[in-house]
């Protein structure tokens, strides 16, 4: 358990933001699974402020989806503060900074990632939120560990680090890989477990090459952060919070989930969708979804290829009905192992 100022987080297992992907639908579906805590999926600034039905979609946040963090990302302190307090507003119980998004685009706009390279300008970004909503709502930062592997780099990073936590930010994210290496390579765990110690009984959560919940607890183990942020190995497979858990508790690994179990899931969660963005779009949505939740399959590949031909609502059912009927007799659940690939371009963890 820790906490964000007043808001408690009840176990050390978090859904991260993850563009493209962690919208409400998948927020319920952590949580019903386990996660203790969620981000929304990352925001432009600008989008908060321009009035339209996606920034409605934004700033819904019902009853049952809290406590949520609301992670925004932009480059401009003038558009940055007025978000967070509309974001603030609309019931977000923690505001997060977005400084580690490695998406070429989103570096070209000089955002996200970009700022790592620019403290005085990220620092300003932290300051300006912080006035603006600190006093109402705690502020937190996701930051990767540094643009590159340069000396100067890392001289940026504690810079920045240093400072959000004097302005009053509630606790930090790291990310164990460079901006410049964007998914390719492993997470500096080292980095992580060098950062606590830097920061001593401040929050630090870790994120990177967290695709099971020995990985989760390992890094706990290893690297003494808070918490962890599971990104890309949650997507389709939200039963790894519950696993988390079990393990937390010094339970047996749980098996994976049967195929009866999975459809149930995949069910819901089409459910949501379908309540979220209308009939119309889910089956579109929810195919990115059901082709990860297709790894856990014992006929994953089959699997897949199917969800990769829906383009209708109604052939997404008739993916359902086909490979999740549980009165067919299936053989166990898979376990599901690794990143696989993230479907959504420019997908920003």
């Amino acid at each position: 358990m820790f906490r964000f100022g007043r808001v408690q987080i009840e176990h050390p297992f978090v859904q991260a933001a993850l563009s493209g992907y962690s919208d409400l639908p998948m927020r319920r579906i952590a949580r019903q699974c386990g996660a203790s805590y969620a981000l929304n999926e990352v925001v432009l600034d600008k989008l908060v402020l321009q009035k339209g039905r996606k920034q409605r979609v934004v700033l819904d946040v019902p009853p049952d989806d809290h406590p949520v963090g609301g992670q925004l990302m932009g480059s401009d302190p003038d558009v940055f503060a007025p978000a967070a307090v509309a974001m603030s507003e609309a019931g977000y119980d923690v505001i997060d900074i977005n400084f580690g998004c490695p998406v070429s685009k989103v570096l070209g706009r000089c955002r996200g990632g970009y700022m790592l390279s620019h403290p005085a300008e990220a620092i300003e970004i932290v300051r300006r939120v912080y006035d603006a909503v600190g006093r109402s709502r705690p502020v937190t930062v996701k930051m990767r560990r540094g643009m590159d592997d340069s000396a100067e780099s890392e001289r940026n990073f504690f810079t920045i680090l240093d400072a959000a936590f004097e302005i009053g930010v509630s606790g930090v994210t790291v990310h164990g890989r460079t901006v410049r290496q964007k998914y390719v390579g492993p997470s500096r765990w080292d980095f992580l477990a060098r950062v606590k110690r830097h920061v001593g009984d401040r929050v630090i959560l870790g994120s990177g090459d967290l695709f099971d919940a020995e990985a989760c607890l390992r890094m706990i183990e290893e690297t003494g952060v808070d918490g962890v942020t599971i990104a890309r190995g949650c997507i389709g497979n939200p039963w790894i919070f519950g696993e988390c858990l079990a393990l937390h508790r010094g339970d047996p690994l749980p098996d994976p989930p049967t195929v009866a179990e999975q459809g149930r899931i995949i069910t819901e969660h089409y459910r949501q969708t379908q309540a979220h963005v209308g009939a119309g779009k889910a089956g579109q949505v929810m195919r990115k979804f059901g082709i990860k939740y297709s790894e856990l399959h014992p006929a994953g590949r089959q699997v897949r290829d199917a969800f990769i031909a829906v383009t209708t609502p109604e052939e997404f059912q008739r993916v359902l009905e086909t490979w999740y009927d549980p009165a067919r007799s299936w053989p166990p659940g898979r376990r599901k192992m690794g990143c696989g690939d993230l479907v959504a371009a420019g997908a920003c963890e």
